[in-house]
């Protein structure tokens, strides 16, 4: 079993939490850029971890604020799945990674940083990207701003959507 090692997480765990819920207000700013939001659907939108465990890290996150996959129309659902999809595809042609994690964390002890409104996180992976800087040095290598990878990721997303 291979383990993604990512002690820099404990800063976000940690942190103040400002009130209300991130992913209901960051959309409702209508400040894409500044928030990594990537892309808006129906149901849902597309923004980047501002803590992310690799670079290209992002998640699907539903409008509406619940916790839970119970209750959800079949829309909600297949969106959520076409735009994990999308994001895959986008990865795929910008940062070419070997794999991926998909994964939806339910609850804190599942793992949610942000436990009422449930999200699905898209990680990209590369071979060796668990090597010994942050195993042996408490130390994240991420090699391209936040700010970077989001133009990089937008605009080929913008190119796949013309097509």
């Amino acid at each position: 079993m291979e383990n993604l090692w990512a002690p820099w997480r404990i800063d976000y765990i940690l942190s103040k939490k400002p009130p209300g819920c991130i992913f209901c207000d960051k959309p409702a700013e209508k400040k894409d850029e500044e928030n990594l939001i990537l892309f808006r659907g129906k149901y849902h939108f597309v923004i980047m971890n501002a803590f992310p465990y690799n670079n290209g890290h992002m998640m699907v996150v539903p409008y509406r604020h619940t916790a839970s996959l119970s209750g959800w129309a079949s829309e909600e659902q297949q969106e959520m799945m076409q735009l994990a999809d999308m994001c895959v595809e986008l990865l795929k042609r910008t940062m070419r990674p070997d794999g991926f994690n998909l994964g939806i964390n339910m609850g804190i002890v599942g793992g949610a940083g942000v436990a009422d409104h449930i999200h699905m996180h898209i990680v990209p992976r590369w071979n060796g990207d668990t090597n010994f800087m942050p195993v042996l040095s408490d130390t994240r290598v991420i090699s391209e701003g936040l700010q970077a990878t989001y133009r990089k990721l937008k605009d080929a997303l913008d190119e796949m959507k013309k097509r």
